[in-house]
């Protein structure tokens, strides 16, 4: 069982992203840390740190149900977009495993989704 995120424009040979749910998982807790902070920390990942106390324009992507909940807005996928490639040039210069690498892939495959979805004007999905 896995995820995707895909633009919400009817057209299924529009980019998009997929994980196995345990890699979504690890990609996401690899953000956090490299915003700073950890997501088991966090409340909806077993902590009690509530997100306000948290200033990162990840937050819609992090704090968001694998699967279902609301979509992100093309507005959330613009401001999401450059922090995301900017943190998988970070990794890329520091590739120590495959883990990371495939890190690095994730990230600039999920930020091409995103502008895709800016470019369109269309919201991004979770399925």
């Amino acid at each position: 069982m896995g995820l995707i995120l895909f633009p919400d424009d009817g057209d299924i040979t529009s980019p998009d992203a997929t994980w196995s749910c345990r890699s979504f998982h690890d990609f996401r807790y690899a953000l956090a840390q490299a915003e700073g902070f950890a997501l088991d920390d966090m409340w909806g990942f077993g902590g009690e740190r509530p997100w306000s106390e948290v200033a990162t324009v990840l937050e819609p992507l992090l704090d968001h149900p694998d699967v279902a909940g609301d979509p992100l807005t093309a507005a959330d996928c613009a401001a999401i977009a450059p922090r995301l490639e900017a943190i998988a040039d970070d990794w890329a210069r520091d590739r120590t495993d495959g883990l990371r690498e495939r890190h690095v892939e994730d990230a600039r495959r999920l930020a091409l989704v995103l502008r895709f979805c800016v470019e369109k004007g269309v919201l991004l999905l979770f399925g």
